[in-house]
């Protein structure tokens, strides 16, 4: 089992940074995949970037640029780097965890970013 707790959220104003963080309680060195998402009342969960245990990223259209995730196996912790933001970047934002042998994904609590106009 893996705990994932985030933090770094708060309220920002347009065209400003944040940097979430999400650490885990046990190593991530071998998890497949890290990944945060966001959600919005009424929208569903979307994926804002993920990273594989190689290091390869990926991010939606709508983000990239504009995040950089990455992950810190020895701290076991991975982070979202937030840069130009704007008021529809604000949302709930998960960590996940998942991992292709056991095919078993965890979920952080959230942590909200709000970022004003």
């Amino acid at each position: 089992q893996v705990q994932l707790v985030e933090s770094g959220g708060g309220l920002v104003q347009a065209g400003g940074s944040l940097r979430l963080s999400c650490t885990a309680s046990r190593s991530i060195f071998s998890i497949s995949i890290m990944a945060w998402y966001r959600q919005t009342p009424g929208k569903q969960r979307e994926l804002v970037a993920s990273i594989s245990a190689g290091g390869t990223t990926n991010y939606p259209a709508s983000v990239k640029g504009r995040v950089t995730i990455s992950r810190d196996n020895a701290k076991n912790t991975v982070y979202l780097q937030m840069n130009s933001l704007k008021p529809e970047d604000t949302a709930v934002y998960y960590c996940n965890s998942y991992d292709w042998n056991s095919r078993i994904g965890y979920w952080g609590q959230g942590t909200q970013v709000t970022v004003s106009s």
